[in-house]
């Protein structure tokens, strides 16, 4: 069977279109889903079935591929953890703004980089 993400799906129409991993794009009917599924959103992942259409490929027996955790997100820091990063890079910050004010990149540049994308990866996963 092939795969592909949802391109897009208006639940109030009933219909959407899938594109197909093979570069393909398939017509969606909300009929196709499975009983009881929620409308799903762009970029959801499905398998689905093909058949000719009256106006070019549709999608029968769609069933929705269930997303696998991030390994991103189970590693990331519980939030109590982050507590003391997000001070230290607000302490950090605030020092850093006075060497900013002279018109000089701080000695420890590198160091507050380093807490930055710390704590961006943690809050982006």
């Amino acid at each position: 069977m092939p795969t592909g993400k949802v391109k897009f799906f208006d639940a109030d129409r009933g219909f959407g279109f899938i594109d197909g991993d093979d570069g393909e794009s398939v017509f969606l009917h909300a009929s196709a889903l499975p009983e009881g599924a929620r409308a799903p959103k762009g970029g959801t992942r499905v398998e689905y079935s093909v058949v000719d259409g009256r106006k070019g490929p549709q999608a029968m027996f769609v069933e929705i591929i269930p997303e696998s955790p991030s390994i991103r997100r189970l590693n990331r820091r519980n939030p109590q953890q982050m507590v003391g990063l997000v001070e230290d890079l607000i302490k950090l910050l605030d020092a850093s703004s006075n060497s900013l004010r002279r018109g000089k990149y701080p000695n420890n540049s590198e160091k507050i980089a380093q807490l930055l994308r710390a704590v961006a990866d943690d809050f982006d996963a």
